[in-house]
């Protein structure tokens, strides 16, 4: 290669990280702030201050985080939160709990509301989480303290342009799997999957009314594939009784916000098929990237999915080969490669726009 080729190549180079930075900057010009609310998906903390067994703040727990420390997250580093921000050009939002005693708390960067093991249902992991419907009680004291701050009508316009990232319902689901075939018996999974709505709907109504206008929809993963679902099974497949229960709850979430958004003609959303996507890489692994799907990266038992990410766990090497990080949670690498996704995909997988056209509207 001659001169005149190396410094073509060169420019053509920092023209493109240079596109790439002003691309950051423009998202993050139109979104001042993201508010977080949902589950161990995107809770970047909040556990760490609660009295419960659902924590993530010990070994081996965040060993490829910056620092190689434990922070709350249910992953070996980062998580969806952590990647949204990145690709919006911000800092990722703190837990709730952990800036909201102090006297000059800081809301219009945004906030994280996610706790571990939260579901749709207040029953869901009752007493070990932040409910939802307690994640939107503390959302409506932000927002009653950036009105006092900012004043009413910069309070508006600055949630307006927020984003505001949900994800819950896997739990939920996880709950009713587990539950007895008796219980099953009365509760059909449809007629489940019609009760978690009815409560949706309500919640997010109330976001809404709280000035909510830009919503990131992330639908529950294939749950039944999870490694501690996958143990239940003989022949360690997917649980299909799970997997339908999801593709129902995410078809009526859509369902939900299509209906939300002929209502409310300044409501803007992003709907992300999860579970569409991680099967993906479950399914063609080496495609994707991954050298193992089916087994956690971090337990113990078979498919390291009879107890969970412990300081005595065993953990693999090769964690960007792995899809799942422990029984429930995916790896740092599935969490970015479905932010990319749900950031800059189409439909089917993210619809009816993706987040970075939502970010510019």
């Amino acid at each position: 290669m001659d001169a005149g080729n190396t410094i073509t190549v060169a420019s053509f180079a920092i023209v493109v990280v240079l596109l790439a930075a002003a691309s950051s900057l423009a998202a993050a010009a139109a979104v001042p702030a993201v508010y977080v609310l949902g589950d161990s998906l995107a809770d970047v903390g909040n556990n760490n201050h609660l009295l419960t067994l659902l924590k993530a703040d010990f070994p081996h727990n965040g060993i490829d985080y910056p620092g190689k420390k434990a922070t709350g997250r249910f992953s070996n580093g980062k998580n969806f939160p952590d990647f949204l921000a990145e690709n919006l050009g911000l800092a990722t939002s703190p837990p709730y709990l952990a800036i909201s005693s102090s006297s000059n708390a800081n809301y219009v960067n945004g906030v994280n509301f996610a706790s571990g093991g939260a579901g749709v249902f207040n029953s869901t992991n009752k007493d070990q989480c932040i409910s939802f419907d307690k994640q939107i009680e503390y959302y409506s004291k932000v927002q009653a303290s950036l009105v006092q701050s900012l004043g009413e009508a910069q309070a508006a316009s600055h949630l307006a342009k927020s984003l505001f990232a949900i994800t819950i319902g896997s739990n939920d689901i996880i709950g009713y799997v587990r539950s007895s075939a008796a219980a099953k018996a009365t509760n059909p999974p449809q007629q489940f999957v019609d009760a978690l709505i009815q409560s949706l709907t309500g919640q997010l109504q109330r976001l809404y009314d709280l000035g909510a206008r830009k919503l990131v929809f992330l639908g529950t993963g294939p749950v039944g594939c999870c490694p501690s679902l996958r143990e239940l099974s003989a022949a360690r497949d997917c649980s299909g009784e799970a997997n339908e229960a999801s593709a129902l709850y995410n078809a009526a979430t859509a369902s939900l916000l299509h209906g939300m958004g002929e209502r409310h003609a300044d409501l803007r959303y992003a709907v992300f098929d999860s579970s569409a996507a991680l099967l993906r890489y479950i399914e063609q692994p080496a495609a994707y990237g991954f050298a193992e799907a089916r087994a956690a990266c971090c337990g113990l038992g078979d498919m390291n999915a009879k107890i969970g990410c412990t300081p005595v766990s065993f953990y693999c090497a090769n964690r960007t080969g792995y899809v799942f990080w422990d029984f429930y949670h995916p790896t740092e690498a599935t969490a970015r490669k479905l932010t990319g996704v749900a950031f800059d995909g189409s439909p089917p997988l993210v619809f009816p726009m993706n987040i970075r056209q939502l970010t510019a509207m």
